[in-house]
């Protein structure tokens, strides 16, 4: 490996276009302009983060709208009681997190082009069948389902957006996809003030009303969304329909110089255990955790929390609408400036400290129009930690199966989060809801902390690498044998 090869690796400050790879794959003699590269990512930013934001958005809309519902009288009909509901959700949660990691290792194998839409068409009729529930049963029966279809979305998402775009875009394009799940927060609200007013319809024995229409319409429009997904979306970076063919090999082949690798590798058993034993991936994973617990919780809580305010119904749902609305374009704006100062753990505590402060105010402070405002601090500063913890996994993992395996792991771990929400709000500590703030404030106490400590060491085994003190990982290896060190190779720079 020459000096200047070193450097790119290392620092990632060099264009890569003129710099050989030493993977097999690489393409030595193909040079490009900063122009056409610009030209090349504006093409792919049109045809995947638009879409894969739309189908994110269906899919946390489907997941949520169950505490849009309960407010409209789906725990009076269908007779729940005590922490029956809390149940419900937890359910979901359990079979999201075991289908996470495999739903990831069979989009690798299978392509995400249809994979990802058959994912999205499942929940969405999974979520249009919950309106045919009539008890508890059902209900849960019904929830695990979504959980099947549901766990490889995210993270399945967010690995395929890794395969497009290099270490330093990536943060951006999946903070535009994950805040949907503010834009569903929001819109979600909206969308079930307007659904649960249509006047009853079906027949007789199956009628359809407020709540049903929830589940039904908006399953039925994720359906419609998911069948035809496939005719917009591409496969990988050498076959986008959307490039010529020497698009098709800069996309490619900018993604092999940077990572040294070749794009289409299979996910074997060395993949898997580079990603496990990631001291990184379990901070990133443990911090997605915390945020999940925030996040998860606020999206099927608040309309309650709003409600125990002294807002009813369709006021609690429209009151919901605006603190997901900042949620998002600060999401956005946090992966953007993240991206561009490639840093990540700074921004995740700052943030974090806000979502703290906005959880003191609800545990200690009483009147009403206070806690709305702490709502404001709470989804702002907590929504950024999800794209940001796992963009930060992401980027510090080499290769596309590691990257893979990492993704769904992370979320796998950050799930578990999810099944904690679903147990902060219960109905006896209503309608100050004091263990619930008090947990989310613990978590995102914890959120800070781990985000330092990323932060110190990166820095560290950066340092550490610089040094040479890791040159010892390379002897006796071949070449290729090196290129499989993935990121434990010294000269692969982590993002602090």
């Amino acid at each position: 490996m020459g000096d200047l090869e070193k450097e790119v690796a290392l620092h990632h400050e060099q264009t890569p276009k003129d710099v050989a790879s030493s993977s097999s794959t690489s393409l030595p003699e193909l040079s490009w302009t900063d122009a056409e590269e610009t030209a090349i990512r504006r093409k792919i930013d049109w045809h995947c983060v638009p879409i894969v934001t739309l189908l994110y958005m269906l899919c946390f809309l489907d997941r949520v709208n169950i505490g849009n519902a309960r407010i409209q009288g789906l725990a009076t009909d269908l007779h729940l009681e005590g922490t029956q509901f809390n149940w419900a959700l937890s359910i979901f949660y359990i079979i999201y997190l075991l289908f996470e990691v495999p739903s990831n290792v069979l989009l690798k194998a299978l392509g995400p082009r249809f994979y990802l839409p058959l994912l999205v068409c499942g929940f969405g009729l999974v979520s249009l069948c919950t309106a045919f529930v009539t008890n508890f049963g059902g209900l849960m029966g019904a929830r695990a389902v979504l959980g099947v279809f549901e766990g490889g979305a995210m993270p399945g998402m967010a690995f395929f957006l890794s395969t497009f775009y290099k270490r330093e875009e990536l943060l951006f394009r999946i903070g535009i996809y994950v805040s949907a799940a503010s834009i569903a927060g929001a819109f979600g609200g909206l969308l079930a003030t307007g659904l649960s007013r249509i006047p009853e319809w079906g027949v007789a024995g199956h009628t359809i009303h407020t709540w049903k229409n929830i589940f039904f319409f908006e399953g039925l429009i994720t359906i419609l969304i998911g069948l035809a997904a496939p005719v917009w979306m591409p496969t990988d970076p050498r076959t986008a329909w959307f490039l010529n063919e020497r698009e098709k090999s800069i996309a490619a082949e900018r993604l092999v110089r940077e990572h040294r690798t070749d794009p289409a590798q299979k996910v074997e058993w060395r993949h898997v255990k580079l990603a496990v034993m990631n001291v990184h991936n379990y901070t990133c994973g443990i911090g997605f955790f915390l945020i999940n617990i925030t996040v998860q919780g606020l999206s099927v809580f608040l309309p309650t929390i709003l409600k125990d305010l002294g807002w009813q119904n369709t006021k609690a749902q429209l009151y919901s609408v605006p603190p997901y609305v900042c949620a998002c374009l600060v999401a956005i704006a946090v992966a953007y400036g993240s991206d561009k100062s490639r840093q990540r753990g700074i921004w995740l505590a700052a943030f974090s400290v806000l979502a703290l402060i906005g959880f003191a105010i609800l545990r200690w402070v009483s009147q009403p129009n206070v806690r709305y405002m702490a709502v404001f601090f709470v989804t702002v500063g907590a929504f950024p930690g999800g794209p940001g913890f796992l963009s930060w996994a992401i980027n510090n993992s080499a290769g596309p199966a590691v990257r893979a395996v990492t993704s769904g792991y992370v979320v796998t771990l950050g799930t578990i989060g999810g099944i904690v929400a679903t147990w902060t709000y219960v109905p006896s500590d209503a309608p100050k809801y004091h263990t619930g703030h008090t947990i989310n404030l613990g978590g995102q106490i914890g959120v800070v902390c781990l985000s330092i400590f990323g932060i110190l060491y990166c820095a560290w085994e950066n340092r550490a690498r610089a040094a040479g003190k890791r040159d010892h990982r390379l002897e006796g290896l071949t070449e290729e044998e090196q290129e499989h060190l993935g990121n434990r190779h010294p000269r692969f720079h982590l993002w602090t």
